[in-house]
């Protein structure tokens, strides 16, 4: 195994290995950074204007970083995994835009840089909120701001003069322009989630309409194919039995022949409800084409799998099917094999298919088990597999 860097280690340490916590302490030390780099432009402020007062900008610069650093190490505890809002973002603008507009009342002649920094504020944090966040994070901004206007007007030593409405200005214009751009964002978000919601529940349709017989609602030959494999590893590597029934719906031509195609697909229904009903949860049936279908007993013995077979069989001969002219009743013949180890999985289906042509000539309206020992001859079971696959 290879042995991580020093710098993976590090990026460890403070990221945390969990991919979901990294994500999140990622971005808290992005604002973080942020809000340091906007601390030391106000520091750098208060040390070139004699207007400003350097020890209320370095409280302000210390209360407002050290608020993001108590929320990101809270984030990285990973105390904020269950909550609704483990990135903080809400409490974290929130402290942002409250230290900005303290900041438009300590900036003086400067605080024309504060516009900037509130716009990267409300574009950095509002990416993974609701629209009635957006609205109510907007809100909060116009009233912190327009209070610090008002503040700053009020205390100023300076007379109110044409820069100071303009600054006012230019605040309301991006706290308007960051709010309606964002709500623009969360529509198309919406608008995005809705295409993804859309798109997937097309391709489950599309999965099953693949993997369904339509008529009957039972998986198709193809899935059939693919599950009975995964059982077959499965059964290969625990030893436990797995049988391969053929089920085939007595004289079901003479049916569509004398009550029509519509009457046989009820018939076809009606008997994959009854089959259904019959089996365990552990059992898979399929429709293997036509009027045949095969059953999947996994760990189940042979004589057990033959008294299921029994059942299914006097269930379905006990089953009326309402039609134009009266009732119609059906019967079933099933062939049952017992797959061999390290023998193909057509070997066991045409072992089982043998034993159905048996239960046909015997009379149908019967089950036949294969015995165990016996293999089709070289190349026909595969040669029918494939035929009708």
């Amino acid at each position: 195994m290879r042995t991580p860097s020093r710098w993976q280690r590090l990026k460890d340490v403070v990221l945390s290995t969990d991919p979901r916590r990294r994500t999140l302490v990622g971005m808290a030390l992005l604002a973080l950074v942020l809000m340091m780099a906007s601390a030391g432009v106000m520091l750098l402020v208060a040390h070139s204007d004699p207007a400003t007062d350097p020890t209320f900008v370095q409280w302000w610069a210390a209360m407002s970083v050290g608020g993001l650093v108590v929320m990101t190490a809270f984030i990285r505890s990973g105390e904020t995994v269950h909550l609704s809002d483990p990135s903080l973002t809400i409490p974290q603008m929130v402290w942002t835009i409250t230290s900005g507009a303290v900041a438009y009342v300590l900036a003086g002649d400067a605080r024309g840089l504060v516009p900037s920094v509130l716009a990267m504020i409300l574009f950095f944090g509002t990416f993974g909120l609701t629209m009635a966040e957006v609205i109510g994070i907007g809100v909060y901004a116009l009233v912190a701001f327009g209070c610090a206007i008002g503040v700053s007007a009020r205390f100023s030593a300076n007379p109110y003069g044409y820069l100071d409405t303009a600054y006012a200005l230019m605040v309301m214009i991006v706290l308007g322009g960051c709010v309606a751009l964002n709500l623009r964002i969360q529509r198309i978000r919406a608008r995005l989630h809705e295409q993804r919601a859309a798109l997937a529940r097309a391709l489950e349709v599309n999965r099953e309409l693949a993997t369904r017989d339509e008529l009957t609602g039972l998986i198709n030959r193809r899935a059939m194919q693919d599950l009975m494999e995964l059982e077959r590893r499965r059964n290969a590597r625990s030893g436990r039995p797995l049988l391969l029934a053929q089920l085939d719906i007595d004289l079901f031509k003479r049916i569509n022949d004398q009550h029509g195609h519509a009457t046989g697909d009820r018939a076809l229904q009606a008997f994959a409800g009854v089959v259904r009903a019959s089996v365990r949860d552990t059992d898979v049936l399929a429709r293997w084409g036509g009027e045949e279908f095969v059953l999947m007993l996994c760990d189940t013995q042979p004589d057990d799998g033959r008294e299921l077979l029994e059942r299914i069989r006097l269930a379905v001969a006990a089953m009326e099917i309402p039609h134009a002219t009266g009732t119609l009743r059906l019967t079933v013949s099933a062939g049952l094999a017992q797959h061999l180890p390290g023998q193909p999985l057509e070997h066991t289906l045409e072992r089982a298919d043998q034993a159905l042509y048996t239960a046909k000539a015997l009379g149908r309206n019967r089950v036949v088990l294969a015995p165990a020992g016996t293999r089709p001859a070289a190349g026909a079971a595969a040669a029918t597999f494939n035929a009708r696959t």
